[in-house]
């Protein structure tokens, strides 16, 4: 078939001889199909529908398999979040920033995801909770139920304007602890758990005034037709619980006590026919647990034709997130049960702990595990963990670094690499615990059998082999002979030694809208100086992919380094990533505290502004500096404090104008001191105002979602194609053009086209480059070609079938 196929591309012309074998009335019958097939617009829609159809037609029962999977382990940079699931339903227990990126790697489905339960309202848990809504809001999920402390739902009403939700409907559960959940899998208990120190002092009411901070646009209106918001939230208002309205915010953490429902055992049929039963109605007596009484008289008990009931394992979850809640822990009486009875189906099999380590060496919540059982386990979900919990970043880093070690270098992740240790080795706060009970850390995919029978899979289920990945790479037939190609062209090249060290530009995230397993969202890492550094937005994870590039130690010295952050323009997948950073970065620099500028639209303040109060402080040392008042045609801000900022960065200039995408999107220019210019787009289609104001730039950073074939709708969702992003780097004689913000659908490697030329280059998530090393990248198209080579084929596959689509369509020449 690949014979077929490799025929078409070599000559793309020839498809139109088969066109002319087709007569007029298939390609009219063809076009008739092609102009009723739905349009985008209905798809959710349509999914939505048939799930609630299939939700009222399905009987659920009680499964016979329930299995609990660690997704995010908590370490330093990654998320955390406990994944329980059945064959008929899904449950997250927290949802931490790049929850749904692992989910999409490790095929953990969040289709039939109908309930999120929160233990606190902090970022680590939470920061997840706007991707994962969209990604099942696609799939056609309906609804979803948030558990947790009370106002955790806000962070929707926080987020209306860039995460919108039109077809999924959150829900806030009323978790009281008089209250319990129960659905057909489990019966979940309620146990807040509160900072009595915190109680004591009086809530404030957060004012916020309607001035030009006050954000009533909606971002997307613009795609797929969409009309405007109405000031409403989810179709559904919903009312702060008036149980909690006087709680201060980061006052009560919530545990869940959780017990499987009982599962009646096996009918064994074999042994009903050995007692003679009938089939009938007895069968379902039987079953149910009745002694039956058959015609001759005899008795058959149900407890010898059929399996022993599953009374069901209970687990717990519990975050304890400081100190300061060690009283109420202590003193909560709903736990006694299962760490004091004698029965054994009240011991529970497992106790997840999302308590920071600092507040679990604590004599007293050692002492609060220590009255568990010694048959209970306890799976530590927190930063004392290392993995990380992908491979797929790995896989592919490690074929680039094969190219060009210095452009792409290995990453410093180390959590998944192979080792010879039990569960917690290199987990000193496992070693610390397992002296006195039975511990185990989180690892992504770590196993927790509950149903049928209980067990641990302590094996480690992700394991790095770099040696695995290059001899995957180097086994591509024709790869060595083009390898060696690239590097005689590189040594060819003239030591260019035009530019400094600095600026070295580090991508972070490449793709567009979602992430996915090789590209996450929007974001890059400049380094002006040995000392200093900025961002260009921050999609989700952007933290992780920090700390998984850098390692801990180094990335906590880009933190002290981090001087300013721009966010081009309110679209969640440039800027959702802020408050992780946000907080990384106040915890690197609290004995050294120095100003954090924000270049970002004005409107992203009322976000900010509502999370600092309703969930955490994050904007200490944070000074906001609206992009609309750095506009080159009309500079507004003020030029004392404009020299002052300039000064304090050692900027000649940073200034920037309307691009032609949703409302209050920038583009920028970054003139240093050192005499480099840098261009950045941000989200745009092509824009002449971005042409003028980059002009000269020794380097475009420019987006290039989608291929030149997709311009009728790159130029419905306001991006631009790859030859529109390169003729915008002609226009403005930039010197190199660096493409970047692909359409997932080019996870691996976009479309090339005779258009790429010597100054242009293609961005990669983990790739470093500084001015003089752009030269190279252009050399790097044949290589990455055959590295890619099944992924660029099933491009070329997808474009040949479009053009065959398209030739059908109404006014297309015969051929």
């Amino acid at each position: 078939m690949n014979i077929i196929y490799n025929s078409y591309f070599c000559r793309i012309t020839s498809h139109f001889y088969l066109l002319s074998r087709f007569n007029s009335s298939i390609k009219r019958n063809l076009n008739d199909i092609l102009l009723k097939m739905p349009k985008e617009v209905a798809h959710t829609a349509t999914l939505k529908n048939q799930r609630l159809k299939l939700k009222e037609k399905n009987i659920k029962y009680t499964p016979s398999t329930v299995t609990l999977q660690v997704l995010g382990s908590g370490a330093y940079g990654a998320p955390r979040s406990l994944y329980l699931f059945t064959d008929q339903t899904k449950y997250l227990f927290n949802c931490g920033e790049g929850t749904q990126r692992l989910a999409h790697e490790h095929k953990m489905k969040l289709s039939k995801l109908e309930h999120i339960f929160i233990t606190y309202p902090t970022w680590e848990n939470i920061g997840g909770l706007p991707g994962v809504a969209l990604t099942i809001q696609d799939v056609g999920v309906p609804q979803f139920i948030l558990h947790g402390p009370s106002g955790i739902d806000e962070l929707f009403e926080s987020t209306r304007k860039f995460v919108v939700l039109r077809d999924l409907t959150v829900k806030m559960a009323e978790c009281k602890k008089e209250k319990v959940y129960q659905d057909n899998v489990m019966k979940v208990h309620y146990v807040p758990i509160y900072n009595k120190q915190k109680l004591q002092h009086k809530s404030v009411v957060l004012q916020l005034d309607s001035d030009s901070s006050d954000d009533d646009v909606d971002y997307y209106a613009y795609a797929q037709g969409r009309q405007p918001l109405e000031n409403q939230m989810l179709r559904a208002k919903r009312k702060r619980h008036d149980k909690n309205s006087d709680l201060v915010p980061g006052s009560m953490s919530m545990a869940y006590i959780c017990r499987l429902n009982n599962r009646p055992g096996t009918l064994l049929l074999e042994a009903c026919v050995e007692h003679g039963v009938p089939p009938g109605p007895l069968l379902g007596r039987l079953k149910a647990g009745e002694d039956v009484t058959l015609k001759d008289g005899r008795i058959v008990r149900s407890i010898d034709v059929k399996e022993p009931d599953d009374p069901g394992a209970v687990f717990i979850v519990v975050e304890c997130p400081s100190e300061d809640f060690l009283d109420s822990l202590l003193e909560e009486e709903s736990f006694s049960l299962y760490q004091t009875s004698n029965c054994e189906n009240d011991i529970p099999f497992i106790v997840v702990h999302f308590t920071p380590s600092q507040v679990m060496l604590h004599p007293r919540y050692k002492e609060w595990m220590s009255r568990f059982q010694m048959s209970t386990h306890h799976l530590i979900v927190n930063e004392s963990n290392s993995c990380m919990g992908s491979v797929a970043v790995h896989r592919i880093q490690c074929k680039l670094n094969i190219l060009d070690s210095s452009i792409f270098p290995l990453l410093c992740d180390q959590g998944l690499f192979k080792n010879n240790g039990s569960p917690c080795d290199k987990n000193k706060l496992c070693e610390e615990l397992s002296k006195d009970i039975s511990v185990c850390k989180g690892e992504t995919i770590g196993t927790y059998q509950l149903r049928p029978l209980k067990s641990i899979n302590s094996t480690p289920q992700l394991t790095l082999s770099r040696n695995q990945f290059i001899e995957e790479t180097v086994a591509i037939e024709g790869l060595n002979e083009e390898l060696a190609k690239y590097k005689e062209k590189v040594a060819e090249l003239k030591n260019n030694t035009l530019y400094g060290e600095y600026p070295k530009i580090v991508f972070l995230g490449t793709g567009s809208c979602i992430p996915n397993k090789t590209r996450n969202t929007s974001g890059i890492l400049l380094h002006m100086s040995a000392s200093e550094c900025m961002l260009l937005d921050c999609g989700e994870a952007t933290f992780g992919q920090l700390v998984r590039y850098y390692g801990v130690t180094e990335s906590e010295n880009i933190f002290k380094k981090l001087v300013a952050i721009y966010v081009s323009h309110l679209h969640a997948d440039h800027h959702i990533g802020l408050i992780g950073l946000l907080k990384a970065r106040t915890r690197a620099t609290l004995n050294h505290p120095r100003p954090l500028y924000l270049f970002a639209p004005k409107q992203i303040m009322k976000w900010l502004n509502l999370y600092n109060f309703i969930f955490e402080h994050v904007l200490e040392d944070l000074v906001i500096v609206p992009l609309g008042d750095l506009d080159f045609r009309d500079v507004t801000l003020p030029s004392n404090i404009r020299l002052a900022i300039m000064d304090d960065l050692h900027m000649m200039s940073i200034l920037t104008c309307p691009v032609n995408h949703c409302l209050n999107s920038f583009g920028v220019a970054l003139r240093h001191n050192d005499g480099w210019k840098i261009t950045y787009s941000g989200d745009t289609m092509p824009c002449d105002l971005l042409t003028q104001l980059g002009e000269g730039s020794d380097l475009l950073i420019h987006e290039a979602t989608m291929e030149d074939e997709l311009e009728n709708e790159a130029k419905i969702k306001m991006h631009s194609t790859t030859s529109q992003a390169i003729k915008v780097g002609q226009d403005m004689n930039a010197k190199f053009t660096l493409l970047t913000h692909f359409s997932q659908r080019y996870s691996k490697l976009p479309r090339f086209n005779d258009i790429f030329s010597g100054n242009v280059g293609i961005a990669f998530d983990n790739m470093e480059v500084d001015l003089n090393s752009l030269q190279k990248l252009p050399l790097m198209y044949p290589v990455l070609k055959l590295m890619f080579a099944e992924h660029y084929e099933e491009l070329e596959q997808k474009a040949f079938r479009r053009q065959l689509k398209q030739s059908m369509l109404p006014n297309s020449p015969d051929p």
